[in-house]
C-alpha cells in the first residue's frame, strides 16, 4: 500500500509511521515541525525512519494546500491524518495555533483525499470531545456538545467536517477519538514527562485538583495497533461512510498512581505540590472501546505499569533532558 501519514514527527505519527513500513507499506510522511515541543525529539523521530528506502518525508504545513498537493503526490490507498496542533491548556493562549491547523488543516488534507479519491482517509479526533460529559465510560454514542477546550472544539469540528465529507463525496472515513496517549518517544508536555524530568531534576511537580484526577492511560504500541485495525476496516453506505472509535485502555488509573509507578521506577520520591484544577481540564476520563472491539478487534495489552516501566528505561537511555 501507498500511505499518506501527516503528522509523521508526532509521537503517534512516528510510530504509526514505523508500523506501516516494518510491514512494507510505502509511507509518505509530512510534518511541519513546529517548535509547541522542543522540535529536536521532532527530528529524533524522522532520523529513525529516514534510513527505510520505502520512507520519504516532507516538511510542510498542511494548511498550505498548494504545497501539499505539490508534496503528496497521488495516488494513496490509505491516508492517515494524525497531524494537529496538540495540547489542551496551550488552546487558551495560543487558539488561532488550533484554527489553522486542526480547522484549515484538516479541510486542506481532506479535500486532497477526495481530489485523490482516496479509498479510506482516517483522522485523529481525541478524547477531548466528551469535555464536560459526567457519564463514565465515555461512549461514541454519548452527546458531545460540551467540550470545555477550545481544543476539544476543534476535534468535535473535525468530525463534524469528515461526516459532511464522507456523505458529500462517498469517502470512507473514520475518526479515532485518542485516550491519554504515553509511552516511548512521547510527547514531553504531557504530565507523566513532565513528572520524569523534575523528578530527576529534583524539582518539584504540580499536582492539579488536589490528585483527584483519573485518566485511561493508552500505551503507544496499543494506540498504534487500533489506527491499523481501523484503516483495514473502512466504512460504507450503511454507516455513511463514516465512523467514529474510541481507542483507550478501558482500565482507567489514578493520577496518584501514576506518580507512584514513577517514583518506583525512578526511584526518586517526587516533592508534590497540590493545586486546585486547571481551566480547559476534565477531572476523569474513561474509554467505553466496546465498539472498537466488537468492530475492529482492538484489544489493548499494555498496563500502565508495564508501560511506565518501558518509558523510564527508554528515558535512561537518552544523553540529554527532554527540556
Amino acid at each position: 500500500m501507498r500511505v499518506l501519514v501527516t503528522g509523521a514527527a508526532g509521537f503517534i505519527g512516528a510510530a504509526t509511521c514505523a508500523a506501516l513500513i516494518t510491514r512494507g507499506d510505502e509511507v509518505v510522511g509530512v510534518d511541519n515541525v513546529n517548535d509547541y515541543y522542543p522540535p529536536p525529539l521532532k527530528r529524533a523521530r524522522l532520523e529513525r525512519l529516514a534510513p527505510h528506502r520505502n520512507f520519504s518525508f516532507h516538511e510542510i504545513d498542511i494548511a498550505d494546500h498548494a504545497g501539499l498537493a505539490r508534496a503528496a503526490a497521488g495516488p494513496f490507498d490509505l491516508f492517515i491524518h494524525l497531524a494537529a496542533q496538540a495540547g489542551v491548556r496551550y488552546s487558551i493562549e495560543n487558539p488561532f495555533a488550533y484554527s489553522r491547523s486542526n480547522l484549515e488543516g484538516h479541510l486542506s488534507v481532506m479535500e486532497l483525499g477526495r481530489r485523490l479519491k482516496v479509498p479510506h482517509f482516517v483522522y485523529a479526533s481525541s478524547s477531548s470531545v466528551y469535555g464536560a460529559n459526567k457519564k463514565v465510560p465515555f461512549s461514541e454514542e454519548d452527546r458531545v456538545d460540551a467540550p470545555v477546550s477550545f481544543y476539544g472544539a476543534t476535534k468535535k469540528a473535525n468530525e463534524a467536517m469528515a461526516s459532511s465529507y464522507a456523505r458529500l463525496y462517498a469517502m470512507p472515513m473514520t475518526g479515532l477519538r485518542f485516550f491519554t496517549v504515553y509511552g516511548p518517544w512521547g510527547r514531553p508536555d504531557m504530565a507523566y514527562l513532565i513528572f520524569t524530568e523534575k523528578m530527576l531534576k529534583g524539582e518539584p511537580i504540580e499536582i492539579f485538583n488536589e490528585g483527584r484526577m483519573g485518566r485511561d492511560f493508552t500505551y503507544i504500541d496499543d494506540i498504534v495497533d487500533g489506527v491499523l485495525a481501523a484503516a483495514a476496516n473502512p466504512p460504507g453506505e450503511a454507516d455513511a461512510f463514516h465512523r467514529v472509535f474510541n481507542l483507550g485502555n478501558d482500565r482507567p488509573e489514578e493520577l496518584m498512581t501514576l506518580v507512584s509507578l514513577l517514583e518506583k521506577e525512578l526511584e526518586i520520591e517526587a516533592k508534590k505540590v497540590f493545586k486546585g484544577m486547571q481551566k480547559g481540564d476534565v477531572e476523569r476520563t474513561w474509554a467505553d472501546i466496546s465498539k472498537a472491539r466488537a468492530l475492529l478487534g482492538y484489544a489493548p495489552k499494555v498496563s500502565l505499569a508495564e508501560g511506565i516501566r518501558r518509558t523510564i528505561a527508554w528515558r535512561r537511555g537518552l544523553d540529554r533532558p527532554l527540556f
